[in-house]
């Protein structure tokens, strides 16, 4: 059997009495580092012990040293009872006690906890606090693994070197501002040795602090929080008594053509590859999807909370390769399994037309390709691309009628038989019809520019041009856009 020994905090006052006969059994009594204050209480009381502080210099990393003492703790159990100390509280903070009694579980081998006070009471004496909603204590080695809430107080304990303090600091300051108070605790509960540092967040690695360390973080006003829970925070306040008055006004009508709007705007900075904008612009879609969530809200029907949910959910059911056991070959499958699993979702819901689902709202192009995609599934297609030629001919053909006419009305139909007929040519070419619209819109403003600028150079208003000139800076500008790339 393996009895797993809480140190305490520091002050041999802290061992327990359970702590205290166990590490006088008689047993062999190995610490997990003879680095802590309580260490020499044991010399004095005449305790023998080994430590495991050899291994620190040769281990990779902490991960692979815990590994590696579980592994020989586990190795000398088989030849008799033994003790395992550590510093705290053996369940608070020990990473290699939570690895230590996972495998002990698989391997069949007893372990007893005895505890002693860990670094957690005597830390929130020294700060003054009293805990009534919650805390969240971390890891300092681990921090990035687990992002701050900021609604509550944070704990990092083994802050142990300069370099931990460093790290935390940077990782904090993603978080909270640079100069958000922060206290930094040494030797809590240690007799003469206790110290508290008050300092802003961005002095944190400039305090001293060694293997008895912790840093508390104080929660934000809910109005200074910059992270998901403080969005919906802002927003619920912009909405609420007091508020915003043009937010008060909004309702997902006036909202929709934000919303499209922002949208856009994502597209735009992907496409100009502005990461900066692209951020911003991010931020504004999620803002209104934030915004539309609060509205349902406060008309009972779901929150946030529901979205996310659902979201999550919906990605986890038609990703069953990922999150399942399912084997995909390549992304085709992945998006024949997603529809299959969608079709699978909707079963329950009777259907009269493949044309159902299909988005009116979409963008015209877009709107066509869907629309065309959907109708090629139970066969309405062209035997090959030389067919969707000769009925592009045949369109052109039918506009050229339509305008001789001066039918209007035939002229608005033949045009849009003409353009969907090209959004298909598109298809067949395997060509973002959307994409290569918007493409050549962009070159056509970038040549324009340029025919505005040689024209100011040229000291010729556009207006006065005439045709042959227009065409002649036309093609200058092409030259002089080429050259240029």
């Amino acid at each position: 059997m393996i009895s797993v020994v809480g140190l305490g905090s520091g002050d041999p006052a802290a061992l327990s009495p359970r702590a205290w006969e166990a590490l006088r059994s008689g047993r062999p009594v190995w610490l997990r580092t003879a680095v802590h204050p309580t260490v020499q209480a044991l010399r004095e009381a005449g305790i023998p012990f080994q430590s495991f502080d050899p291994l620190y210099e040769q281990a990779e990393s902490f991960e692979a040293l815990y590994a590696q003492i579980v592994e020989r703790l586990l190795e000398m159990a088989q030849e008799g009872d033994l003790v395992y100390a550590v510093p705290g509280h053996p369940l608070i903070g020990e990473e290699s006690v939570r690895l230590l009694l996972q495998q002990a579980r698989e391997r069949g081998v007893p372990v007893q906890v005895v505890g002693s006070t860990g670094f957690l009471e005597p830390t929130l004496e020294a700060l003054g606090l009293c805990i009534t909603d919650g805390i969240q204590v971390i890891d300092a080695l681990s921090a990035s693994r687990f992002p701050p809430d900021q609604w509550m107080p944070v704990l990092y304990y083994q802050v142990h070197d300069q370099f931990v303090a460093s790290d935390l600091k940077l990782w904090l300051m993603r978080y909270y501002p640079d100069e958000h108070p922060v206290r930094v605790v040494q030797a809590a509960g240690v007799e003469g040795e206790q110290r508290v540092h008050a300092v802003p967040l961005r002095e944190l690695d400039r305090v001293p602090v060694d293997h008895l360390t912790s840093v508390y973080v104080p929660p934000l006003p809910p109005d200074e929080r910059r992270d998901f829970a403080g969005l919906v925070h802002i927003v619920a306040r912009l909405r609420g008594p007091g508020g915003c008055p043009w937010d008060r006004e909004q309702t997902h009508e006036t909202l929709r053509p934000f919303l499209l709007e922002e949208a856009y705007e994502v597209l735009d900075a992907i496409n100009t590859g502005d990461d900066a904008k692209l951020c911003e612009e991010l931020g504004d879609v999620l803002l209104q999807v934030v915004l539309h969530a609060q509205l349902a809200s406060e008309a009972g029907r779901f929150d946030i909370q529901d979205v996310v949910s659902q979201q999550c959910d919906k990605l986890v059911r038609r990703h069953p390769h990922v999150f399942g056991d399912l084997q995909v070959a390549d992304s085709a499958e992945v998006l024949r399994n997603w529809e299959r699993i969608k079709a699978e979702e909707n079963s329950h819901l009777p259907k009269q037309s493949v044309m159902e689902g299909v988005i009116p709202s979409l963008p015209a192009l877009v709107f066509a390709l869907e629309v065309s995609k959907r109708a090629v599934k139970v066969g309405f297609e062209w035997p090959d691309l030389q067919g969707v030629l000769d009925k592009f001919r045949e369109e052109q053909q039918e506009l050229a009628e339509a305008i001789a006419q001066g039918d209007r009305e035939r002229v608005e139909a033949e045009i849009g038989d003409l353009l969907f007929t090209l959004v298909n040519i598109a298809r067949h070419l395997k060509v973002d019809a959307e994409q290569a619209l918007h493409a050549m819109v962009r070159r056509f403003i970038v040549r324009f520019q340029q025919m505005e600028a040689m024209a100011r150079e040229q000291g010729k208003p556009l207006e006065h041009l005439t045709l042959e000139e227009w065409d002649a800076l036309w093609e200058q500008a092409k030259r002089r856009i080429q050259q240029s790339e």
